[in-house]
């Protein structure tokens, strides 16, 4: 049997190469990190310092040219999540807003300046076509009107109504169904079609949701009225 006195020395030797074990380790680590750090302040120019992505405006992969307004919007996602329309970096509409219900949501936009007019939104399921009907005889010339729908954007939707939009710039609102998803943005006085237009029609085929399409997203540059 080992004497008290030898189970202590052989208790310190275990103790001292554990030590010198764990101070390798670290002196090892802090090399390792110098060597690394090193490295990368070498690989970049003295004058040069690591940057962040560059941000567009609402969040676009590009920025816009001069002279056009930088746009972002996206459709409701079933009777769930309301639309976003973002204008020149500024939220216009939204759930977080409170601004924004079910049917078809509108912001009116100074085709000049790029200031909101007005926002609205119109019940299609549950009320009455004639506020928007209003609502759009309205509208200025020269006015920026983005339209997306959130639930159901057309079961009151009547021919006038239709014809009010499709003047507007769209194509596609003679077709808007129960529950398709749609955005739009259009302008009053426009003499073309607008490009700015996505719709999905409610299908249960292809329907992301149960019983609703899936969300439409558009992003892009609206010309300023110059005159």
């Amino acid at each position: 049997m080992l004497r008290a006195g030898g189970i202590l020395k052989l208790a310190a030797l275990v103790f001292a190469f554990l030590l010198a074990v764990f101070l390798a380790f670290q002196l090892l680590e802090i090399n390792l990190d110098f060597k690394l750090s090193s490295l990368v302040s070498k690989s970049l120019p003295a004058n040069e310092t690591p940057t962040k992505p560059i941000r567009y405006k609402c969040g676009l992969s590009k920025a816009c040219p001069l002279g056009h307004f930088a746009f972002k919007m996206a459709s409701g996602a079933a009777s769930v999540v309301g639309p976003r329309i973002c204008l020149e970096d500024k939220l216009l509409m939204s759930g977080v807003k409170n601004n924004v219900g079910r049917g078809i949501n509108i912001a009116l936009v100074n085709g000049r300046t790029g200031e909101l007019v007005k926002t609205g939104y119109f019940d299609m399921w549950a009320g009455d076509v004639a506020p928007l009907i209003k609502f759009l005889k309205e509208i200025d010339d020269g006015t920026v009107v983005m339209m997306a729908s959130f639930d159901d954007p057309s079961t009151k939707l009547n021919d006038e109504a239709r014809k009010l939009v499709a003047d507007l710039g769209s194509s596609a609102v003679s077709n808007l169904g129960f529950r398709d998803n749609w955005i739009f943005v259009g302008g009053k006085g426009i003499k073309t079609k607008s490009p700015f237009e996505q719709h999905i029609k409610n299908s249960a085929e292809t329907n992301k949701f149960e019983g609703w399409p899936e969300v439409l997203e558009m992003e892009g540059c609206i010309p300023q009225r110059q005159d």
